[in-house]
């Protein structure tokens, strides 16, 4: 198949630390390449893909100080996908709102991944092209009420053989935090368990200009005691090792989350996750095996002593059995597969001409 892959054009692919979407998208991308498809990824300049890279931008618009509008390359980037919409079988876009606009203006079909959350002012547009393929990332991101066309529901996926498995934790013992310094990560709630079990806790994030005032106020006064540790933002090894290391990862957002790649980082390396019973969640820890999914604080607290227990093995098989970039790319496939068959069934073309443009 042609393949477009439409990344944010905010972060490169791979995200050189954090970054969700666009580890997502890479691992899915190198992953097509491999499988003999033609991809053509669409992300910032200084991203590296076995794939045909096109880009508007030659960095990240995070790294770029000189980038005062990000919106008008996001349209640069929107104009070169769908001028160009023919050359692909099939459009995958990673950007949200940003491609529906253009969706119905050419015979290409686009599928959308939803990697965000809906909103107010989002709903409007989404409702407007309700009848274009979605994609979710968990069951839980769903909204029912839009009566959006979801085709699937794909989980996040990472390639296990990047992580080292920590059959026990370091001494001395501690907890890691990994994501966002921000009010929907729950940064402070990991400070409060850790201070509540007396636990020492180890932190690492990136602090977005948004969450500024949140770092400052809420994290900041009490990092620098022995008990809570911050090491910054962390790049791929980093995060692994300190999420490997820990007796348990904390998880304890205070939104509905899509999906939360930490989950299967950390279990992967083979340390559970204690998190809030939120958003997908409970889609990605089985309880009690692989973590534990708490309502309140002290259930956090009271379930360090019992993550401690767990066979760190059964962890990272957890996400080998559900969670791999494979697994992932072999849905994705999938949606491909049925997305261009419904396309050929209504010109009236047989449905084996989709296993052509492989």
């Amino acid at each position: 198949m042609r393949i477009a892959q439409v990344s944010p054009l905010w972060e490169q692919v791979p995200p050189p630390a954090y970054g969700g979407t666009e580890l997502v998208v890479s691992l899915l991308t190198e992953e097509l390449v491999k499988r003999g498809h033609e991809v053509t990824l669409f992300a910032s300049g200084d991203s590296t893909t076995l794939a045909k890279l096109e880009s508007v931008h030659p960095r990240a618009l995070r790294l770029d100080t000189s980038v005062k509008d990000p919106n008008i390359y996001d349209m640069l980037n929107m104009s070169r996908v769908y001028e160009n919409a023919d050359q692909f079988d099939i459009i995958h876009s990673h950007v949200g709102c940003v491609a529906l606009p253009y969706t119905n203006l050419v015979k290409t079909p686009t599928v959308h991944t939803l990697h965000g959350i809906f909103t107010p002012d989002n709903e409007k547009l989404f409702s407007h092209v309700r009848n274009q393929p979605f994609i979710s990332i968990s069951n839980s991101q769903r909204d029912t009420n839009l009566g959006l066309n979801y085709v699937s529901t794909v989980y996040n996926g990472i390639a296990p053989n990047t992580y080292s498995f920590y059959p026990q934790p370091e001494h001395p013992p501690y907890l890691a935090f990994l994501g966002r310094m921000s009010p929907e990560k729950g940064a402070h709630l990991a400070i409060e368990i850790a201070k509540r079990s007396g636990w020492h806790l180890k932190m690492a994030g990136k602090v977005d200009a948004v969450d500024l005032e949140y770092f400052e106020t809420k994290i900041l006064p009490h990092i620098g005691s022995s008990q809570i540790e911050f090491l910054g933002e962390a790049n791929h090894h980093q995060k692994s090792v300190l999420m490997g290391g820990a007796v348990a990862t904390l998880f304890p957002i205070t939104w509905k989350e899509p999906f939360g790649l930490v989950m299967i980082e950390s279990m992967v390396t083979g340390t559970p996750v204690i998190a809030m019973n939120l958003g997908s969640a409970s889609e990605v820890i089985a309880h009690g095996v692989s973590g534990f999914l708490c309502d309140t604080v002290t259930e956090c607290v009271d379930a360090i002593t019992l993550a401690a227990q767990l066979d760190r093995r059964v962890c990272r098989d957890h996400v080998l059995m559900n969670f791999t970039a494979k697994l992932m790319a072999d849905r994705y496939e999938a949606v491909y597969q049925k997305i261009l068959g419904e396309k050929y069934s209504r010109n009236g073309q047989k449905r084996d001409l989709v296993m052509q443009t492989h």
